[in-house]
């Protein structure tokens, strides 16, 4: 069974970092196609940051140079490093998984079977 368990969101001030996890289990993170997505309040799940294997990245334009996506296959965990950060980034990141590969990486809902609970990231002016 697939399990994806997110952490280290909190509140921090404009122009603060954040940095989050995302455990898995049942599931490896090597050569595997990953991603990063957030949902804030009255609006549409949007991409963040995808993966491919371990090299090729993609990043929505609202947070390029700002954010960061990576992997640790040793711990099998999925990494954001979130810098500069605004409030409009404030909302719940989700860590999500996938089995196959076509077109990774690409920051696509419908490519994504396995999902997180979630992590609230709330940035204040």
């Amino acid at each position: 069974q697939v399990q994806l368990v997110e952490s280290g969101g909190g509140s921090v001030q404009s122009g603060g970092s954040l940095r989050l996890s995302c455990a898995a289990s049942g599931y490896s993170t090597s050569s595997r196609c990953m991603g990063w997505f957030r949902q804030a309040p009255g609006k549409e799940r949007e991409g963040v940051a995808a993966i491919d294997g371990d090299v090729l990245t993609k990043y929505a334009d609202s947070v390029k140079g700002r954010f960061t996506i990576s992997k640790d296959n040793t711990q099998n965990t999925l990494y954001l490093q979130m810098n500069s950060l605004k409030p409009e980034d404030s909302a719940m990141y989700y860590c999500a998984a996938r089995v196959g590969y076509r077109g990774c990486p690409r920051l696509s809902r419908a490519d994504f079977e396995y999902w997180g609970q979630g992590t609230q990231v709330t940035v204040s002016s």
